[in-house]
């Protein structure tokens, strides 16, 4: 290989390398963070839904025996909770944690996670 051919090569390397380094500040500055809401732990008791990809509400039985209805338009975890993830959470019984909004009494979930063991 020639010295030009090489210093092209060169070159195109750094640009990728800097497009790489880019791409990674740029993504972790955006992902998204849990909201600074009140939680609420408990038990899937029911999912309204029309399919995996279309759920709409959900049931939580909490820990101190209240059941609680979430809406889920505002919820900002959907990549890693998706909605469908509910219905397994029914069927088995695991506890999930809600962060969620009270909107003069409708409540709209807007992160949910796993509920750590107790």
């Amino acid at each position: 290989m020639d010295r030009r051919t090489r210093r092209f090569f060169a070159l195109v390397l750094a640009a990728l390398v800097a497009l790489a380094i880019g791409a990674a500040l740029a993504s972790r500055g955006s992902a998204p963070r849990r909201p600074d809401a009140p939680t609420v732990d408990g038990v899937v008791v029911g999912v309204d839904s029309t399919g995996l990809a279309n759920v709409s509400a959900f049931r939580l039985r909490t820990d101190d025996g209240r059941t609680l209805q979430f809406g889920l338009a505002s919820l900002g975890d959907a990549v890693a909770f998706p909605p469908g993830h509910l219905a397994e959470h029914l069927a088995n019984s695991v506890r999930v944690r809600v962060w969620y909004r009270d909107d003069g009494g409708r409540l709209a979930a807007l992160w949910l996670e796993d509920a750590p063991a107790t």
